[in-house]
């Protein structure tokens, strides 16, 4: 898909657009929405991208795999299965627990991830818009209360890390509170679309499944390393470098799915309906097999980077919203958040579209999604939305229930390594809710790429949502002009003044 970059010209242009199209949406023009559908006819020729990362992953894969079977291996039912004791000498601490020991620890947080993702996706339609706010308004509760319970079991560093999380947590929703009316509208709409296409929830658990099966040899190695007679450090060596291996594989999982649902959504939105006489035949297969295939290099490079950095962002734009005329932290606060966005602009989750629709390398999209919204003035808006980081707490609300689930469990038969099977526990649960919360992320991601390309698009879907949404566009557009307008008075305004001066 050849993205249009010459519908808007600059923001003042997509003020006259947004406020056009309020009133009479029949003046839009449908040129954008004819080229795109000439696009979509002809069918785009697909090349393997980003053949390097797909090759690291893979390599990555079957190594780990290895590491995982090995050192789960030499403590299944038998200490020291396969003599690797007796490298680790100078670390040997004289333990003898067995993988089976701990392997049904990760076996109830596997269980209690995925029944959560479930019912996630179960109550999609009815539920979704409660559970959002729930995860919104409890998580920093919920942080505050396993902080205690940490400082209680004399775990001192993580209570006290848990302590500031939920302190930041509460920051941030308060810094973020007048936002949250126009998240959930957003938010719905991309629930009410999802919903229209039970295909892409078939797609998700399916998904959900293959992570499962994955996490059944993960958690088996991650058990051998817990059991292991490795001392303290060296566990939490091994155990960091498996999580970030399961964090990248899951990342992996989700972005695929992603780069599926994205191009599923657009297809209904350019043909105007699921039902469309001129949908492509077999669309989600199409989309299934592109994304594992030429694609797969493109989404595994993505997923090793846009969770933290899009984290990052989320964090300095609420900072920065609260900040006030404080001009020194707001001059180290504005050097931070262009230092994010520089980024963000090369590692971010909307080249999906592009990526599903038509196999671009994911430099090349990224840099195009960020070129439209920038041009278009939509950048305006996805700024002022907060969907990414709502699902975020869900996603972390549902690997801190995991986690408590399992470590309440070690704790009453394993004290000593609560924290250890807590927290790896805990990032499961997040990988597996994450798998259910990506679908609506898609959806808001796909949203937000065909408003930029043409409002009519949206319009034609939901001629009261994109009302809405072109609003909220003309008003944040006017909110930056005036915010413009007043630096550079007061820029003028100090220079004038030191010119004075001396005088």
């Amino acid at each position: 898909m050849n993205i249009s970059q010459s519908s808007y010209s600059s923001s003042s242009s997509s003020v006259n657009s947004a406020s056009v199209a309020t009133a009479d949406p029949n003046v839009i023009s449908s040129r954008r929405s004819a080229d795109s559908s000439q696009t979509l006819a002809s069918e785009p020729s697909r090349r393997w991208r980003d053949i390097f990362w797909l090759g690291v992953f893979l390599i990555q894969l079957v190594l780990m795999g290895c590491a995982l079977t090995v050192l789960g291996l030499n403590r299944f039912k038998k200490t020291d299965r396969l003599n690797i004791d007796r490298y680790t000498q100078r670390f040997l601490e004289n333990q003898r627990g067995l993988t089976e020991n701990y392997w049904p620890l990760y076996a109830l947080a596997g269980g209690v991830g995925t029944v959560l993702g479930w019912t996630w996706l179960l109550f999609l339609s009815s539920q979704a818009n409660h559970m959002m706010k729930v995860a919104v308004h409890i998580l920093t509760t919920y942080l505050a209360v396993i902080s205690v319970l940490l400082f209680w079991m004399e775990q001192f560093f993580w209570g006290v890390a848990f302590a500031i999380g939920a302190v930041l947590q509460f920051l941030y929703v308060i810094s973020v509170i007048d936002r949250l009316p126009f998240t959930m509208l957003v938010l719905q709409a991309a629930v009410k679309m999802v919903w229209s296409l039970r295909e892409v929830m078939r797609v998700a658990y399916a998904f959900m499944l293959i992570m499962l099966l994955w996490m059944g040899i993960w958690s088996f190695g991650a058990a051998g390393v817990v059991a292991s007679s490795i001392g303290d450090g060296g566990r939490w060596w091994l155990l960091v470098v498996l999580s970030i291996s399961l964090f990248w594989t899951g990342a992996v999982l989700c972005n695929t799915v992603h780069v599926i649902v994205s191009g599923m959504v657009f297809l209904v939105l350019i043909h105007g309906g699921r039902e469309a006489s001129s949908m492509p035949p077999n669309s989600l297969m199409k989309s299934l097999r592109y994304a594992v295939t030429t694609s797969f290099g493109s989404i595994c490079y993505g997923s090793l980077f846009t969770a933290a950095i899009r984290t990052l962002r989320w964090k300095i734009r609420g900072l920065r919203s609260k900040i006030g005329n404080n001009e020194c932290l707001l001059c180290c606060v504005d050097f931070l958040f262009h230092l994010v966005e520089t980024l963000v602009r090369f590692f971010n989750n909307d080249p999906s579209l592009q990526i599903a629709v038509s196999g671009k390398s994911f430099n090349h999209s990224a840099r195009d999604a960020w070129e439209l919204f920038q041009s278009t003035g939509v950048e305006a808006l996805i700024a002022y939305d907060c969907s990414g980081a709502v699902l975020l707490m869900g996603t972390l609300l549902g690997g801190l229930i995991t986690g408590t689930c399992s470590g309440i469990w070690t704790w009453i038969k394993y004290r000593d390594r609560v924290v250890m099977v807590g927290s790896t526990a805990m990032l499961m649960g997040m990988v597996l809710v994450g798998l259910a919360m990506v679908v609506v992320e898609s959806a808001v991601t796909s949203i937000y790429i065909c408003y930029a390309e043409d409002p009519l698009l949206i319009h034609r879907w939901d001629a009261e949502f994109f009302n809405q949404m072109s609003e909220m566009l003309h008003q944040r557009l006017q909110h930056r002009s005036s915010r413009a307008r007043e630096v550079l008075t007061h820029h003028r305004f100090d220079n004038h003044t030191q010119e004075t001066l001396p005088a």
